[in-house]
């Protein structure tokens, strides 16, 4: 039964989505049962995995190396559980949020459900190819969403996300071809004995896997399409955007960084995106403090929260895979409360200028709570997940002796506090008019809670970390 889980986590998910095309119409409610099942699966997997064997389904009966696996272990379940809880969540949210609108409802409950299966794929996939087959499922379910805000909003802004998410797959499986020509075989468990490391094809096939992945993951500088995909696509599908889609590029290149690529990656490889890392930091929290617009705010601190993850690579000790990952899951939390709640903000002011918010502390505090508590995490202050994600970074740098990522992980920390503090700032301060609604729906109570919900555990993460710290393990591939 327990491997059967893999696979049923795949393919309901595929086939809740399809049925929902081939009725025509939106049920939201069973969109939500589908969702609840997908926890309770996960759930039974933690449980199966936190026994310390991966749980492995083998699909086809071939034997190696044309076997095709299905893996879940420590961090892929962590990515799981992050997935399904969010699914609960973000389908609570959509049911009032897309409740007016029965062609975008159907849309949207078709697509998130083909989203769902493919991101579930991707994270239990084991073999190069098939990842680039999950990838191209993630970005063809994801991209259609952005453009649920209306074709006059976002035609740009998924234009440019597709072009990008092409471009990053192409190069990505140029890699994937080289790669198998060196080695025979691109299932993950095999490639590092596999794949010979005395000629420069290894490495140039691990540059190009590499480029094409931080390309798909939008990082500094292939961050270009998102900001406007994420700021102008509905609330719901931003906040799935950011805290899930790109942090599945990461996830990949966290998992062959320290597997089937470890062979062929250098110290100088890692010191680079480490630069990157922080760069993405400086730049993108620099970015969120200049915007005017609440979700371009939103968008831009994505770029930054991402560039935390890509200090692991320079530093390669437990501590920093350990905080790589936590920060992965907290960041994943909180931004999706912060999308949610700033959702809330333009359903009731029908627009997101910062200038907008004026007044609208009291018929709004629900959701400015949610947003300050999320923020919290964002600015990484105890006893929040993204305090103990940092906190795990900052000990792998002083242990590794390379202080300048603490100074990253100090400018961030602090230019978070001023765009948070910003919006914050500029919502309790009172206009000469009352703030009135303009367009869109009051948001209510299911809405407004489901994001405050998601921030209290955006916070609880700095509570319950130890569990899901051993769940996840030591680094793999012998790191110290």
């Amino acid at each position: 039964m327990t491997e059967a889980l893999p696979v049923l986590l795949v393919f309901v998910p595929f086939l809740a989505g399809l049925g929902q095309f081939v009725l025509g119409r939106a049920v939201p409610w069973s969109q939500q049962f589908v969702s609840g099942f997908n926890l309770l699966l996960v759930l039974l997997l933690l449980r199966a995995v936190a026994g310390g064997e991966p749980v492995i389904a083998d699909l086809g009966g071939w034997g190696e190396p044309l076997a095709i696996h299905l893996q879940a272990d420590g961090l892929a379940t962590l990515m799981l559980l992050l997935t399904a809880v969010l699914a609960v969540a973000i389908s609570l949210y959509a049911i009032p949020a897309f409740g007016g609108h029965a062609r975008s409802a159907w849309q949207f409950w078709t697509l998130w459900p083909l989203l769902l299966g493919s991101l579930n794929a991707l994270f239990l996939s084991r073999d190069l190819f098939n990842i680039y087959v999950t990838l191209e499922l993630v970005t063809l379910a994801a991209i259609p969403l952005v453009l649920l805000a209306g074709p006059r909003k976002t035609v740009d802004a998924a234009l440019r996300y597709l072009l990008f998410a092409l471009l990053g797959s192409l190069i990505y499986l140029a890699g994937v071809a080289l790669l198998y020509a060196q080695a025979g075989t691109l299932d993950l468990a095999l490639l590092p004995a596999a794949t010979p490391t005395g000629s420069l094809a290894g490495p140039l096939a691990a540059a190009l896997i590499i480029t094409g992945i931080l390309i798909k993951g939008a990082i500094l500088p292939f961050h270009i399409w998102l900001p406007a995909a994420h700021g102008g696509a509905p609330a719901a599908v931003s906040a799935i955007l950011s805290a899930l889609v790109v942090k599945a590029a990461i996830y990949l290149l966290l998992r062959l960084w320290t597997g089937a690529l470890e062979p062929l990656v250098s110290i100088a490889a890692g010191q680079l995106l480490g630069l990157l890392g922080a760069s993405a930091v400086l730049f993108g929290s620099w970015q969120a403090f200049r915007q005017s617009r609440l979700k371009l705010v939103v968008a831009y601190s994505t770029v930054a929260q991402l560039g935390y993850m890509l200090l692991f690579f320079p530093m390669a000790v437990t501590a920093a895979w350990q905080g790589a990952v936590y920060h992965g899951l907290a960041h994943g939390v909180a931004k999706a409360a912060l999308f949610l709640a700033a959702g809330n903000l333009l359903y009731y002011l029908g627009q997101d200028r910062l200038e907008a918010l004026r007044g609208i502390d009291r018929p709004l505090a629900v959701s400015l709570l949610a947003f300050g508590l999320a923020g919290v995490s964002i600015m990484g202050l105890p006893p929040s997940g993204g305090f103990t994600a940092k906190w795990l970074l900052l000990t792998a740098s002083l242990q590794t002796g390379q202080w300048w990522w603490t100074a990253a992980l100090v400018a961030g920390g602090l230019l978070a506090a001023g765009y948070i503090f910003r919006v914050l700032r500029l919502a309790f301060l009172q206009s000469a008019e009352p703030a009135e609604r303009r367009d869109g729906p009051v948001p209510g109570r299911l809405m407004a809670w489901t994001a405050t919900a998601l921030a209290l555990l955006a916070i609880g993460l700095g509570l319950i970390s130890a569990p899901l710290l051993d769940l996840l393990g030591d680094i793999p591939g012998g790191g110290s």
